[in-house]
Order: C-alpha cells, then sequence, then structure tokens
C-alpha cells in the first residue's frame, strides 16, 4: 500500500509530510516554526517585520531548535506601494494625509479607553532596524533582508507578496527552494517564469492577505496553468479533510496558517489564541483598516468603527502606521474587543490551544482517513 500523503513536495522539501507552516508575521516564530519541522512538516518563520539582525538571530534560533529544513518568509518591494516623490521641503507627501487618520485613531483610543502611550507592536523589530540605519518595509530594508537570507543559506525562501526575481541567481546558488504565494493565475504564471519551486494558491478564505477568489475555484486552475511546478493550497484548510481535498483538486500539498495559531508554541497572545477557540466561521471579515490591503481579520470594534468612517485607507505601510498603536494598546490592554487578531474562515474547527506537533499529527491521521474512505490509499 502506497503512503497518499507522499507527494512531489516531501521529495523537494525533504519533509515527511506535505504539510507547510504559513509564515505568519508575529506568529510563526523560530519556536513554532521548529516545532512543526520536528513534526514532519517545514515550519518557516513569519519575519515580514524582522530587520536583519532579527532576522539572523531567528534563523539561528531555528537552527538550534531543529535539525529538518525550515524557511524564512518576507514581503518584496512590489508588493509594498513605496512612496519616493519628497516635496521641497524634503517630508514626504504622503505625510500629509495623515492626519485624518491619526485623528480618527486617536478618537477610537479615547472612547475605547485605551492607553496611547504603549510602545509600538513593532518597537523590537524597530529597534532591530535602527541598528542598520533601516526604514521598515524600505527598499532598504528589504534588500537587507534578502542579503541575510543568501548569507545564511536558508533551506527555504517564501515570498509572501511580490516577486523574487531578482534573487533567484543567489537562492539558486545556495540550493534554497523558493515558495511564492499568490491569489491569482496570472501572478502565478508571473512568478513560475523566474524558476520557482513552488507556488502557494492561497484563497479568499484565507486569514490575513489574500484573494478575491474563492480557495476551490483558485487551486484547480493555479494548478492546470503551473503543469510541472507543484503547488500547495491554502485558505480555510482546517483539518484533514482539507488536506484530502486539496490533494484531490490537484495540490501536492497545503499551507497552513490559522490553524497553527493556536498552537501553544505560537507567537500570539493567550487572549487571542482563546478568541480563535471562541470563534466561528462567521467570526472573520475582510477590511483594510490594519494594513492597507484586503486582509481576512476576526471582526472588532476597531473594524466596525473603521467601515463606518468616511476615510479611505493609506496604502501600505502608511495605514500600519495609524492602526499599529491602537493595536498595541489593545494588545497591552489584554482587549480581544478591539484586536481578537488575524485568522480564517476555517477557524470553527479549532476547538483548544494545543502542541503544534498534536494539530499537525491530526492534520495527518484526518486526511488518511479521508482520503482512505474515498478508496484512495
Amino acid at each position: 500500500m502506497t503512503e497518499p500523503l507522499k507527494t512531489s513536495v516531501c521529495e523537494l522539501l525533504n519533509i515527511e509530510y506535505p504539510i507547510v507552516l504559513a509564515g505568519m508575521g508575529g506568529a510563526s516564530t523560530p519556536e513554532l516554526a521548529a516545532a512543526v519541522s520536528n513534526a514532519g512538516g517545514l515550519g518557516v518563520l513569519g519575519a515580514a517585520s524582522c530587520g536583519p539582525t532579527r532576522l539572523r538571530n531567528w534563523i539561528k534560533r531555528t537552527r538550534e531548535l531543529t535539525d529538518k529544513p525550515f524557511g524564512v518568509d518576507t514581503l518584496l518591494p512590489a508588493s509594498v506601494r513605496r512612496q519616493e516623490q519628497v516635496s521641497v521641503t524634503g517630508e514626504p507627501q504622503q505625510e500629509r494625509s495623515l492626519d485624518a487618520h491619526r485623528a480618527f485613531a486617536q478618537s477610537f483610543m479615547e472612547e475605547h479607553g485605551l492607553d496611547n502611550q504603549v510602545n509600538s507592536l513593532n518597537s523590537e523589530a524597530i529597534e532591530d532596524d535602527n541598528d542598520d540605519g533601516l526604514v521598515l518595509f524600505s527598499e532598504p530594508f528589504f534588500r537587507a533582508q534578502m542579503e541575510v537570507i543568501v548569507e545564511e543559506r536558508v533551506p527555504v525562501y517564501a515570498a509572501g507578496l511580490g516577486n523574487p526575481g531578482p534573487w533567484m541567481d543567489q537562492l539558486k546558488a545556495n540550493d534554497t527552494k523558493v515558495i511564492c504565494v499568490v491569489g491569482a493565475v496570472r501572478h502565478a504564471v508571473q512568478v513560475a517564469s523566474v524558476g520557482i519551486d513552488i507556488v502557494v494558491a492561497q484563497g479568499h478564505d484565507a486569514g490575513g492577505h489574500n484573494s478575491p477568489v474563492g480557495t476551490m475555484a483558485l487551486i484547480p486552475q493555479v494548478v492546470d496553468a503551473m503543469v510541472d511546478i507543484p503547488v500547495l493550497a491554502a485558505g480555510g484548510i482546517a483539518d484533514g479533510r482539507g488536506v484530502a481535498a486539496a490533494l484531490m483538486l490537484g495540490a501536492e500539498g497545503v499551507w497552513v496558517g490559522s490553524a497553527f495559531l493556536a498552537a501553544s508554541e505560537a507567537g500570539i497572545y493567550d487572549f487571542q489564541k482563546q478568541a480563535l477557540v471562541d470563534a466561528t466561521e462567521e467570526s472573520t471579515v475582510i477590511s483594510k483598516s490594519i494594513t492597507g490591503k484586503p486582509c481576512r481579520v476576526l471582526r472588532s470594534s476597531w473594524t466596525m468603527a473603521w467601515e463606518k468612517s468616511e476615510l479611505n485607507p493609506l496604502p501600505m505601510p502608511y495605514q500600519s502606521m495609524i492602526s499599529d498603536p491602537v493595536m498595541a494598546a489593545a494588545v497591552s490592554g489584554q482587549r480581544v474587543d478591539v484586536y481578537p487578531g488575524i485568522a480564517g474562515q476555517g477557524i470553527g474547527m479549532i476547538k483548544a490551544v494545543r502542541p503544534a506537533a498534536d494539530i499537525l499529527a491530526d492534520y495527518v491521521q484526518g486526511a488518511r482517513l479521508a482520503l482512505a474512505n474515498r478508496g484512495i490509499d
């Protein structure tokens, strides 16, 4: 009898099961990534906001915790709208449009009793960046991140947004396997042309930045377009049945986020993990209020207030300058009503906070059972 979960992705990434941890910023820490890798999947660090110093430390820490393959996930320059035009005073023109947004955030914080003196959520990352004189999500910041990834010869690199084309020669010289997350067939075709190894087709069901196309519709269309490039399915895959469904649609594995947010090792707060356990499939909403891009998050007083406002979201990363103080104050006060977190539509299947190894084992067992019930072994 063959093992139905032994796919091309297992051989390509040198892993036991085709289950890959999504590189979720702030949540996919070295502890979580190592736990997933040690359990037979591929752990991926969510390093989008890590400056080069912190990123190098995270890679070192992951290697201390596991001798298995792991990955690093960042954003890339093309994925963030850069404001390079400068006024005659040398002040970025975009800064002029922040006043109304800042006033809205300040009013919200006062209305909800939030402490506006709390440090930024990204304060640790910013400290690391300042060591190198870098601005978060600037072009030099991205370049410095990629230099670390190349220098550290990480086994796997994942571009959560954007195209890694400019770095492909260096990554390939290190035998680093390259993954790109896409939300449309045309995006998959673009990144495939630079020689990446794996595409993640992430549908509308997914938490965080996702596609306007539903997961079930997106996966087979990306699979058909990729031909020889394996596809990982993402979006609402919250148990082993989702893995089986993804394989039936032609994917070679899955990219899982929300289920691992409820892992003991995940780098989010306990009150946010409990919010996941308490949530249902109706608890999420698509909002631009946090990052400026459409992002599936748990519904909150902040997202509802934003919807009622007449403000347009600012382009990334400027919207984060507005939301970050609010989210930081919510975290400090453990205000689940303001910032319960980011998650996909499969969260209704999360019933408890558990070790990552147990979560992955349930995925494997559930997938095998679902496939066996359909006569696939």
